[in-house]
């Protein structure tokens, strides 16, 4: 699993837009908050991209973009993005490299069936690349508000003049 102090894996992906969202554009600019969840239109998915959109502003004040990675392809983002009206941008990792590169596709068991799916994490990458924190199983409900104060915590550590006594 990806800790805190490794350097996130590069990717390229599309966005509901099919625009390319590329990881190292954003290096040197801006914070990433690259969460991974299973399914558009899903109870626990819905609400974890509502309070993300709801947020994006203070994100942005922090040099932070949110990106959101499922499974689901480019129109089916498009179609979730619309009806629930986010603002966050959805990547579509249909053949799901992306997640195996960050290392959450992995199997789980639904009612005694074993399948492979997305594990809910979340990586806040720094914008040297480097993956400052990595969570994992997380709970959708009061999830965006603590990634927020854990990013606001990477602004306040920049902020910090390096001591060498």
């Amino acid at each position: 699993m990806l800790q805190s102090g490794d350097i996130a894996p590069a990717f390229s992906l599309p966005d509901a837009d099919m625009e390319i969202f590329d990881l190292a554009s954003a290096a040197g600019k801006n914070h990433v908050v690259l969460y991974f969840y299973p399914r558009d239109n899903t109870p626990g998915c819905t609400l974890q991209a509502a309070d993300f959109s709801d947020h994006e502003d203070e994100f942005a004040r922090y040099d932070c973009i949110v990106v959101g990675v499922s499974p689901d392809d480019c129109l089916t983002h498009a179609d979730f993005r619309d009806q629930q009206g986010l603002s966050i941008r959805l990547l579509s990792d249909c053949d799901t490299e992306v997640s195996q590169l960050y290392q959450v596709w992995q199997q789980k068991e639904v009612d005694g069936v074993k399948k492979m799916g997305v594990r809910r994490s979340t990586f806040i990458i720094d914008k040297q690349g480097r993956i400052r924190h990595a969570l994992y199983d997380v709970v959708p409900r009061g999830h965006a508000a603590a990634v927020f104060e854990l990013v606001k915590e990477l602004e306040s550590d920049n902020a910090k003049p390096d001591r060498k006594e």
